[in-house]
């Protein structure tokens, strides 16, 4: 008799059942939060309430009922002028904001370190970029901020950009000065879109009163245009998101077309409707929630300091503790070493990225999860100081596997492209984004040159079974014509 394949269905009650602890997205981290706070009739009645536009039930791109309701209820949590829901992720919000900022042809001021979707916009838009760098975080081998006088050199050499887009917080919890980066921004009459993916809880756990500290909110630092990942840390389904228009600096009409132009016509009313429970703990039970996260943040990061060898990122102002960045060289192993012996324990962690180890909490984390971690952490402690391997620290790798974006002469984005072996582009210019898939951050961007180091370091990344977005199943890349 044949073997039945494994589904996908198959494979996610197979994971349930093992109640793993869950530090990667999304933030609800499974049915106990809706159950707790009473939202378990919807978890019952999921597949019921998986609609269509049905009298009553409002249309998502002309809001007249229930979803402008809940978009005008994210727009009281975060203080802004309007926000839109988002069914098809911050990806779509990203997309439609820079497309309603910066006319075709035109300019984008944006962060080398920016995700793929920005990336797609520049093809969408025909647009060409002007790349600002973070600064690196050299003792762990990441990406940082992206400074303020950063932002001053890049409108300075380039007058006629319409906008400047970066992220806040990045994958690893560093944000920027925003606020800084804003008054900059606005002095010279430029639009300042933040993408806040990874950041959407901070209007509320930074706050002093929910025991909280670390970088404010893009919001309220005075970005025009901010979208975030409701589902990343809060408490809705993946893939829904909301897009804060935070100024009249943006006409709304043309940045609503955009949106409708780039999400799907068949809205899900099951994300829409995670999205409303989303904002509805945030206005009955959101201190409590910040407090208790807080409070859990504060006992691993006091207790993790007591486990010899780790070493953990923090106390950095410009840091959203919420992300929990473990640096594994002082024990001689590599991050995706410690990922998989923290999965032999049921816990599960967001991103490797040589010898850091990036875990995700979120909203739904129990006390207990951060206790089972510590507790996992110095059992593993225990068995890596036996083995030779932790007196001699490795070296950090860093962020893309440990070949980090550089600065490099950029050519314009070439509008005749054609498909060649990976091994045949060096000196080539890249017609379409390189891409090492997580953080999902370009290595080679179009406009840049591929060079025969660059061919070598994604060649070894594809051969070690990395997933390497730009190319394809033939082995080849996109470069111009």
């Amino acid at each position: 008799m044949e073997k039945k394949s494994k589904t996908t269905l198959d494979f996610l009650l197979e994971h349930a059942e093992k109640e793993p602890v869950s530090f990667h997205m999304p933030g609800h981290k499974g049915s106990e939060l809706y159950q707790k706070h009473g939202y378990g009739t919807f978890l019952q009645r999921f597949m019921d309430c998986d609609i269509t536009e049905i009298p009553g039930a409002d249309n998502l791109f002309q809001t007249e009922g229930i979803l402008q309701e809940a978009q005008q209820r994210y727009g009281r949590l975060y203080g802004v002028e309007r926000s839109y829901m988002l069914i098809n992720g911050t990806s779509s919000g990203i997309i439609a904001a820079i497309l309603a900022s910066v006319p075709e042809d035109g300019q984008l001021i944006m962060a080398r370190n920016c995700h793929k979707s920005v990336f797609n916009a520049l093809s969408l838009g025909s647009i060409q970029p002007v790349y600002v760098y973070p600064e690196m975080m050299e003792e762990h081998g990441i990406l940082g901020q992206v400074t303020a006088e950063e932002i001053q050199r890049a409108i300075g050499e380039n007058p006629q950009a319409s906008a400047v887009i970066l992220p806040s917080p990045n994958y690893y919890g560093i944000c920027s000065d925003i606020r800084a980066i804003a008054r900059i921004v606005h002095e010279h009459g430029k639009i300042l879109i933040v993408d806040q993916a990874h950041g959407a809880h901070l209007k509320w756990l930074s706050k002093k009163e929910h025991g909280g500290a670390g970088p404010e909110c893009a919001e309220e630092a005075g970005a025009d245009i901010v979208i975030n990942s409701i589902h990343k840390t809060l408490a809705s389904f993946t893939q829904s998101a909301v897009l804060n228009l935070n100024s009249q600096r943006v006409d709304r009409y043309v940045l609503e077309d955009k949106l409708q132009a780039i999400q799907s016509t068949s809205p899900s009313y099951l994300l829409m409707a995670s999205l409303d429970i989303s904002a509805d703990l945030m206005e009955r039970h959101g201190a409590e929630l910040m407090k208790s996260w807080n409070q859990s943040l504060d006992h691993f990061y006091g207790t993790v300091k007591n486990i010899q060898g780790l070493n953990v990122i923090e106390d950095d102002c410009l840091l959203d503790r919420s992300k929990i960045n473990i640096n594994t060289s002082g024990w001689g192993i590599t991050a995706a070493e410690l990922e998989t012996r923290l999965m032999e324990r049921g816990i599960f962690s967001e991103l490797t990225t040589g010898n850091i180890l990036m875990l995700m909490s979120g909203i739904g984390n129990q006390r207990s999860d951060f206790q089972r971690l510590l507790e996992a952490l110095k059992e593993i402690q225990m068995e890596v100081a036996s083995c030779e391997a932790w007196k001699a620290p490795s070296k950090t790798l860093g962020e893309n596997g440990g070949k980090m974006p550089k600065r490099s002469e950029l050519f314009p984005i070439p509008k005749h492209k054609k498909r060649v072996r990976l091994e045949e582009a060096a000196g080539m210019v890249c017609a379409a984004s390189i891409i090492p898939y997580p953080p999902g951050i370009p290595l080679i961007c179009p406009g840049e040159k591929l060079e025969r180091e660059d061919i070598q370091y994604i060649s070894q990344l594809r051969q070690a079974g990395e997933k390497v977005i730009g190319v394809n199943d033939a082995g080849e890349v996109t470069v111009g014509a």
